[in-house]
């Protein structure tokens, strides 16, 4: 009797960081022979198909359809977050994630059903984001395998998965002791509270935040597979206490990986300016790119200083500024003019990759930053929430491929004009040069066809392929029988 085709049934989580190594990830399982089922928010749907307008008929486009023409098989769905597609996600933070924890699983429920009736023929098995509160409880209603991808690093997961071991310790919730070393989870090494992710240095931990990563996590404990957009070279000892505890497999990053179909699927939620003709015009290792993310809320005062500092550093720059730029001081635009772009949104690869960026000025989003690694561009960190401290601490302290944009608790336009200049020129440079590149090194290693990475991801189709098998043999009600 021929062995039945394994099915992912995939749901992404709703921002652009986690958007993009989930479809890299549904590429890489299609190319290796899987049936996938992607599915996104009717919302995120609509967002990917008013920023790639080239599209004809956005509205019944078909993201995969031409990874599917390139021999793929991957189709394609979408689901109700419960909203009309013009509320306001960000502005209604806490309303809409209040709902989507209390309603969102049913639906999932409902949908996940549906695709299992519908292709019976073959093995379903369930891949969700971390962050949702449904995945163990839904692949555990359907009889199926549970994986749970992780985009952020290991560090991050580490510390979120022993948050009992941080009540245990009187540092959850936080006292406000920043300084204070913690030097008790499996794994990690001696981190300070200042360091930790930014709803953990919360005295309240009753807000819409703390019970998505409860939830979270008690749900991931049930997973049987966890998969990591790290590399196992660069967070070693931490994965190998993770393994301990759950199957975990370092994947990452799985945004450079070549072995699958160079098939354009939309990913970006925004319109793209294309920064290529205006950084050809300038020499290498000039232009300083500068971006926030796709959510970061910037105040007036920190654009006014981060502006003027520019100014007054005189180096050639990409500004992304997804907000109005009416925030930007007055005459700035006429001031840069000819060695500053500004634009509300781009193909920051692109960008990073082109060989008169000379550094990058982040939030330390955790795509981001292995971007720039990628790209051999050393980094500016100026973290505002979520991992992105944690992330910081990996890119200044351990990695030593980062300057912080400011020391103390305010920003101030001479101190960034100065860190602007060590970044871009002279002895502090040349040795965040010197370290990026040995990191650099090491992301490639990992993802050359006998690295880590390949030899990680290989493991792990081995290992769900052997507990499916396993499975249908245990069991006469199983979907895989």
């Amino acid at each position: 009797m021929a062995e039945r085709k394994l099915h992912a049934i995939m749901i992404a989580f709703s921002f652009q960081g986690h958007i993009t190594p989930f479809i890299n990830l549904a590429l890489k399982l299609a190319s290796n022979g899987f049936t996938v089922t992607f599915v996104h928010t009717e919302f995120i749907h609509h967002m990917l198909s008013k920023a790639h307008h080239n599209i004809t008929h956005v509205d019944d486009e078909d993201f995969f359809s031409g990874a599917r023409q390139s021999g793929l098989d991957i189709r394609y769905m979408t689901i109700s977050d419960g909203f009309p597609l013009d509320y306001d996600r960000i502005l209604n933070f806490n309303e809409y994630w209040e709902a989507i924890l209390r309603d969102f699983p049913s639906r999932v429920h409902e949908l996940v059903g549906r695709i299992i009736q519908s292709n019976e023929s073959l093995v379903p098995f369930l891949v969700a984001d971390t962050f949702y509160s449904w995945p163990a409880s839904i692949a555990e209603e359907f009889n199926i395998l549970n994986v749970s991808f992780w985009t952020e690093p290991a560090l991050v997961f580490s510390i979120d998965y022993h948050l009992d071991l941080l009540r245990e310790n009187g540092f959850f919730p936080s006292k406000g002791n920043q300084e204070d070393l913690i030097d008790f989870v499996p794994g990690v090494q001696s981190i300070k509270t200042k360091d930790l992710m930014s709803y953990l240095q919360d005295a309240h931990i009753t807000t819409v935040i703390h019970q998505i990563v409860f939830k979270a996590f008690d749900q991931v404990k049930h997973a049987d597979f966890i998969l990591i957009n790290t590399v196992n070279e660069l967070e070693h000892e931490t994965l190998l206490a993770l393994n301990k505890k759950q199957p975990s497999y370092a994947i990452g990053s799985i945004n450079f990986s070549t072995d699958f179909t160079k098939t354009v699927v939309p990913k970006s939620l925004w319109s793209e300016t294309d920064c290529t003709e205006w950084l050809n015009s300038k020499p290498a290792g000039s232009v300083l790119y500068i971006s926030f993310g796709s959510l970061a809320q910037i105040t007036k005062q920190l654009v006014d200083e981060i502006a003027n500092g520019l100014l007054l550093s005189e180096v050639n720059f990409v500004l992304v500024l997804r907000e109005n730029t009416d925030v930007l001081p007055d005459g700035f635009k006429n001031e840069i003019r000819g060695r500053g772009l500004i634009v509300s949104w781009c193909n920051q690869n692109s960008v990073l990759s082109s060989p008169a960026i000379g550094g990058f000025l982040t939030h330390c989003g955790w795509n981001s930053i292995l971007e720039s690694i990628w790209c051999g561009v050393p980094m500016i960190c100026f973290p505002f929430y979520a991992d992105q401290p944690t992330n910081r601490k990996l890119v200044v302290d351990d990695w030593k491929i980062g300057i912080n944009l400011c020391d103390g608790s305010s920003i101030d336009r001479k101190e960034v004009a100065e860190k602007i200049k060590q970044l871009m020129s002279g002895e502090i440079s040349n040795g965040l040069r010197d370290e990026i590149k040995k990191i650099r090194t090491i992301l490639q290693n990992a993802l050359a066809e006998d690295g880590s990475t390949h030899r990680n991801f290989n493991q792990f189709l081995k290992d769900l392929r052997a507990k499916v098998h396993g499975r249908s043999q245990d069991t006469s009600t199983s979907h895989f029988l």
